[in-house]
């Protein structure tokens, strides 16, 4: 079954605690500190793989997770990390939000990229030891790796994408200039799903076609097939829009596509189009330029228009070349605009950067590195809890709640944590 589409909820390892010990051996006076950190949690990490084609097996697989990391231990021994979730999908598999935000696009066999990071291990008390704090009784515990639900999407990689009407012979076309094997049949929507077909064009160069199914009017709004399978010509060069020679009104069927490719959630109609009258074998020449005639009129002017039958192979030549003209003009462009755009230059916030607001009674104290603190600090660790604020003021942050007027007693809120000043 082809699957190009599917959510799934994706979970790092959480890091392992570190531990409180003291050394205690017969003969050895004096034992310090040897509690070890705790182990890193396992990162999910995804893998764009050839050898796979769908997204079928995370129908049921909703759940991706990596190994959490152990505890330390005394002796000073590491806790052991968390295994890493390797998650192979096909090539051009895309990670994104619930709002849209890309994760990562593995459009490249091989590109790996880490969905999820493990949270890391909690530091033992082996780790605070120093010449004025010589038994310490303070342990980290591990941070929390990170849960997300993620929308897999699959868009196929293609310099090429056909597009048109059920039953305008995309198929057909397929099949003669490429290494396909698409159904074929004499009826609307005989592709039920896109195919992928490999075009030589001369000695050593090739080209990817992907053929999609027909769109009808109205298949933005579900109609037919829908537009769902649109996303997988997303990434072609180019578009070759087949329009079929047995049309009532050719003019029309090309004005219905291209309603439906601009009504996509990306204006796909902006792209480079070959204009293709489809199935014109056994047609007399004034037939065939009466309907080339009947385009020229709606179509764009720098479109080029083709008339071909896949059947008798007439025009299919005419159409490769014009492809490959079009591709290469494309590419240069793109390289140009790639070449000449000047990079944008934001500003990020630093990971020490913190900020304080009121909320009531409570002052809630937000920024990266400090939120982190709160979710090592073992709360319930009195030795802890007071590192905690020792952090507080060598950061500033102290001064910065004195002078926002608080008193004793007050709560000072950092991420899901709360502290009493």
């Amino acid at each position: 079954m082809f699957v190009d589409k599917v959510t799934v909820k994706i979970e790092a390892g959480n890091g392992g605690n570190g531990v409180v010990s003291f050394r205690h051996e017969k003969y050895v006076d004096k034992g310090g500190p040897d509690g070890g950190d705790g182990g890193n949690g396992g990162d999910v990490v995804a893998i764009a793989s050839e050898n796979q084609d769908t997204l079928a097996q995370f129908r049921f697989q909703k759940l991706l997770s990596a190994g959490n990391g152990s505890p330390g231990a005394k002796r000073k021994k590491h806790g052991k990390n968390g295994k890493d979730l390797e998650v192979l999908v096909p090539v051009g598999t895309v990670f994104a939000t619930s709002d849209g935000t890309v994760i990562a696009d593995l459009n490249q066999p091989g590109t790996r990229a880490v969905i999820a990071m493990g949270g890391k291990g909690g530091f033992g008390n082996a780790h605070f030891a120093s010449s004025k704090r010589q038994a310490p009784r303070i342990a980290e515990k591990g941070e929390k790796g990170e849960h997300i639900e993620c929308i897999m999407e699959l868009k196929m990689i293609a310099d090429v994408g056909l597009v048109g009407l059920p039953n305008a012979g995309k198929s057909t076309l397929l099949a003669t200039i490429s290494n396909a094997h698409p159904e074929i049949a004499n009826y609307p929507f005989t592709t039920r799903k896109p195919n992928l077909g490999v075009v030589p064009i001369g000695k050593d160069t090739s080209l990817l076609f992907a053929d999609i199914p027909g769109l009808i009017e109205g298949a933005s709004k579900g109609k037919g097939l829908g537009d769902e399978f649109l996303r997988h010509i997303e990434r072609t060069n180019v578009l070759i829009h087949l329009v079929d020679a047995y049309s009532d009104d050719v003019a029309a069927t090309y004005k219905t596509v291209q309603q439906e490719l601009k009504q996509y959630v990306v204006d796909l109609s902006k792209k480079p189009q070959i204009i293709a009258l489809s199935k014109i074998d056994g047609l007399d020449d004034e037939f065939v330029e009466d309907k080339l005639a009947q385009l020229r009129a709606v179509i764009p002017k720098k479109s080029p228009l083709v008339a071909i039958s896949s059947k008798s192979k007439q025009g299919i030549s005419e159409l490769i070349n014009v492809v490959q003209s079009t591709i290469k003009a494309q590419r240069n462009a793109m390289a140009k605009t790639t070449k000449d755009t000047l990079p944008v230059l934001t500003f990020q916030p630093k990971e020490d950067d913190w900020h304080v607001t009121k909320s009531g009674k409570v002052f809630v104290l937000s920024g990266k590195k400090i939120e982190r603190f709160a979710m090592r600090t073992d709360f319930d660790n009195p030795h802890g809890v007071e590192r905690l604020r020792d952090i507080l003021a060598k950061m500033g942050i102290m001064r910065e709640l004195e002078r926002q007027g608080i008193t004793p007693g007050q709560t000072i809120q950092i991420g899901t944590h709360k502290v009493e000043y």
